[in-house]
């Protein structure tokens, strides 16, 4: 196995399949971003959401997708250009994966592009057991979106952050305030009907323990953009906590904890998880 990806396969406690195939990911996940710097993609966009977390802050779930976001709004950037440099990065450390953008059906600001390719295969190729590769069909697929907003709400402020495997490369990011109020703008907004996305949860009591303050004007902006605040009208600090109480009296906890426990470690982490629990949390939160 190549060096680089044993040190990057190092870091991880692998026992089960679940393991195997969240290290997997991961792994991947952390190419597609050196692949992106290679081809100069941060010079005009910023890493966002959960994965942002994951990799760089050091959250304790797993994250499936990589969301980005332009630093400013240019609804003709060509995505498409900087996948190539995807591919290539993961096929030179011996991965099989197809790298594609997808067609859209409707016109939106969001460009989106799937890394594919077979689960059993690429587990393989970081040396999995065959006794844990043999678990997955062959007809079992490793998935991960590339999402591009390329019309950003305003106000979002951001940072570079270093990897240092395989090579030192650097990726940009939100900092840690925005990335709180993107969080804080899908908890309040998300609209996915009767599911509830408990991942959203999650990182609201990881942000919290972190003692993070929202970046209540990129909030605004967010809600402003989406239609769930008014346009000129200041969102405070009080008005915020009202509309997440409000939130919280509505959501199935049950169902956020079933979301969110496969990319969990410890299933103790949403013991406590309930309306109560969150709403008694609310008062925690400091603006900046």
């Amino acid at each position: 196995m190549n060096a680089a990806l044993q040190t990057l396969l190092d870091r991880y406690a692998l026992e089960t399949g679940a393991d195997w195939e969240n290290a997997l990911r991961e792994i991947v996940q952390e190419l597609a971003l050196l692949g992106l710097w290679r081809s100069k993609f941060f010079e005009h966009a910023a890493l966002y959401e959960g994965t942002a977390l994951r990799i760089f802050h050091g959250l304790q779930r797993f994250s499936e997708d990589l969301d980005f976001t332009l630093l400013k709004p240019n609804r003709a950037f060509d995505l498409a250009s900087h996948l190539e440099a995807v591919r290539a990065e993961l096929a030179g450390l011996g991965f099989t994966f197809e790298v594609e953008q997808k067609a859209k059906v409707i016109d939106t600001a969001i460009e989106s592009a799937f890394v594919k390719g077979s689960t059993r295969i690429n587990l393989l190729e970081i040396g999995a057991p065959v006794g844990i590769s043999a678990r997955f069909p062959p007809s079992r697929k490793l998935h991960i979106k590339l999402e591009l907003d390329t019309d950003p709400p305003g106000g979002a402020d951001t940072t570079v952050a270093t990897l240092l495997v395989p090579i030192p490369f650097q990726v940009k990011l939100c900092t840690l305030p925005s990335l709180f109020a993107g969080r804080l703008h899908a908890v309040l907004c998300r609209n996915w009907k009767n599911r509830v996305k408990g991942r959203d949860f999650y990182d609201f009591v990881w942000y919290l323990a972190k003692d993070v303050p929202v970046h209540l004007d990129h909030l605004q902006k967010r809600m402003e953009q989406t239609g769930h605040w008014t346009q000129g009208v200041p969102l405070t600090l009080a008005a915020l906590q009202q509309r997440l109480i409000e939130r919280f009296e509505s959501v199935d906890f049950e169902q956020a904890k079933q979301d969110v426990a496969p990319f969990v470690r410890d299933p103790d982490a949403l013991t406590l998880w309930s309306t109560v629990f969150f709403a008694g949390l609310v008062e925690r939160l400091r603006a900046n």
